[in-house]
C-alpha cells in the first residue's frame, strides 16, 4: 500500500465508541426501498433480482433489431464485457491501460462495464469509450493526496467523527467528471441496449449493492446527476479510513436512510451472474437460445496478483498495513476465480491484466501523482505494446 495509509490504519485504534443517530432500513424492506422515486435501479449480489432479469430478458428479444450495440444471434459477431476492480491510487494503471488500448487501435466497444471503488470512477469513462481517455489520463495523473482527501485532526475531530479523513476534495472531483453532458452520453448508450453498473457496499445488509448506472442516467434530471455522483464517492469511500455516504430511501411512505461504503469490502471484482440466477429458464420460455452469443470478458486487476516480499517493521500501524494488503489481494483472487468459473461455464472467453510483481512502489504518500504516473505509463505501453491477456487466473495455467 502507498506510505500513508497506515496513519489511516492507525485512526481506527483512536475512535471512540460515539455514534449518531439513524434510521436505517428494517431488513425486510430492503429490497423495496426506492431513491427519489428511481426504482429498479439496483440488485443486492446473491439475491436473484427479477428486475435485471427482464432487462436482459428484453435485450435478447431485440436480437439485432437496434443496431450493433444489441445482441444479433446467428452472426460471427463477438460481444465485450468490462470488469474493473478496486485498487485507491492503482486505479492510474487501468487508466493508462485503457489509453495504450485506445492507441494500439484494438480496444473493443463494451457491451457491459462495471466497476468497484477506483473501478467504478474509471467505469464511466471507460464504458464512454477512447473520447473520454484524456479525462482518465487527467484523473490519474494530475493529483494528489491532499487533491483528493484531507486528513482529520486526530484530538479534535476524529473521537466525534465517523472517519479518518474528509472526502470533501474527492467529492469537488467527482463532481467536476461526473457533469451532465457526461450522464446524457450514458444514457445515450442506455437506450442503445450498453449497460454501466457500479458496486458499494450497503454495510447495514452487508451486501453488494450493483446500481445500474445507465438507467440511472436516464432519468436525465439532477436527482439522477447527484445520485450518480454518490454512488461512485460511496464505492470509493473506504470504511474507517473515509466516511460512509448516506442514501436517503423511502419505504412502506417511511423515510430511511441507508449507508454505503467503498464496493471492494464486498467484492474486489464483480459481474452479474449471482443476481441473473434463472436467466436462462426465463430465456427458455421465450424461445431464446442465450448459448448462442459469443463474448469476451475482459478484466482490469488495479493490483498485484503474485505475492511479493516486503519486510514488515515491527509495529502495529506497518503490521496491521501489510495484514489488510495481503487479505485484499487474496479476496481479489478469489473474485477472479469466481469470474473465471462463470465465464468458463458460460462458454466465454476470460482475459485477465494486472499489475506485474516486478513493479515496485515508490509512493511517498496515499495519492503519488510520480506513482500514479509511473503507474500509467506501465499500463499504457504495456497495451499499446499489445497486451498479453492471461487467459487464466493466478495459480492455474491450464484446464487440464
Amino acid at each position: 500500500m502507498p506510505k500513508g495509509f497506515h496513519y489511516l490504519i492507525l485512526g481506527i485504534f483512536m475512535l471512540s465508541g460515539c455514534a449518531g443517530i439513524r434510521h436505517a432500513v428494517p431488513p425486510d424492506l430492503l429490497g423495496t426501498a426506492g431513491i427519489n422515486g428511481m426504482r429498479e435501479i439496483r440488485a443486492f449480489s446473491g439475491l436473484p433480482n427479477d428486475s435485471f432479469k427482464r432487462d436482459f430478458v428484453k435485450l435478447l428479444e431485440e436480437n439485432g433489431k437496434k443496431g450493433p450495440h444489441f445482441f444479433n444471434f446467428g452472426t460471427d459477431q463477438t460481444y465485450y464485457a468490462l470488469a474493473i476492480s478496486g485498487g485507491a491510487a492503482n486505479g492510474a494503471y487501468g487508466a493508462g491501460l485503457l489509453n495504450g488500448w485506445s492507441y494500439s487501435g484494438k480496444r473493443p466497444l463494451f457491451k457491459a462495464v462495471t466497476g468497484i471503488s477506483t473501478g467504478a470512477i474509471i467505469a464511466p469513462f471507460a464504458f464512454l469509450g477512447s473520447d473520454y481517455d484524456f479525462k482518465l489520463k487527467e484523473f490519474y495523473t494530475s493529483y494528489s493526496t491532499k487533491d483528493i482527501v484531507r486528513m482529520r485532526s486526530p484530538r479534535i475531530r476524529i473521537p466525534f467523527s465517523n472517519s479518518v479523513a474528509s472526502t470533501v476534495p474527492l467529492q469537488r472531483l467527482i463532481e467536476k467528471y461526473i457533469d451532465a453532458r457526461l450522464l446524457r452520453d450514458i444514457a445515450g448508450e442506455y437506450d442503445k441496449g450498453r449497460r454501466l453498473y457500479v458496486g458499494t457496499t450497503n454495510l447495514d445488509a452487508g451486501r453488494l449493492a450493483i446500481w445500474d448506472m445507465g438507467k440511472i442516467a436516464s432519468f436525465g434530471n439532477e436527482e439522477a446527476l447527484t445520485l450518480f455522483r454518490r454512488i461512485i464517492l460511496a464505492s470509493a469511500s473506504i470504511p474507517v479510513a473515509f466516511p460512509p455516504v448516506y442514501l436517503k430511501v423511502t419505504a412502506n411512505n417511511q423515510s430511511y436512510d441507508e449507508m454505503h461504503v467503498d464496493g471492494g469490502i464486498s467484492r474486489q471484482v464483480f459481474f452479474l451472474y449471482d443476481v441473473l440466477q434463472g436467466l436462462d429458464k426465463a430465456l427458455k420460455e421465450k424461445g431464446i437460445d442465450a448459448s448462442a452469443v459469443r463474448y469476451e470478458i475482459y478484466v482490469i486487476r488495479n493490483g498485484y496478483v503474485d505475492p511479493f516480499y516486503k519486510e514488515v517493521p515491527d509495529n502495529i500501524p506497518a503490521i496491521a498495513e501489510r495484514t489488510i494488503d495481503a487479505m485484499t489481494n487474496a479476496q481479489s483472487i478469489g473474485d477472479l476465480y469466481q469470474l473465471y468459473v462463470f465465464t468458463d461455464r458460460s462458454k466465454g472467453d476470460f482475459n485477465l491484466a494486472y499489475i506485474p510483481a516486478s513493479h515496485i512502489s515508490k509512493a511517498k504518500e496515499l495519492f503519488d501523482p510520480e506513482e500514479m504516473r509511473e503507474l500509467f505509463d506501465l499500463g499504457f505501453n504495456q497495451a499499446a505494446r499489445g497486451y498479453p491477456w492471461q487467459k487464466f487466473p493466478p495459480g492455474m495455467k491450464n484446464k487440464e
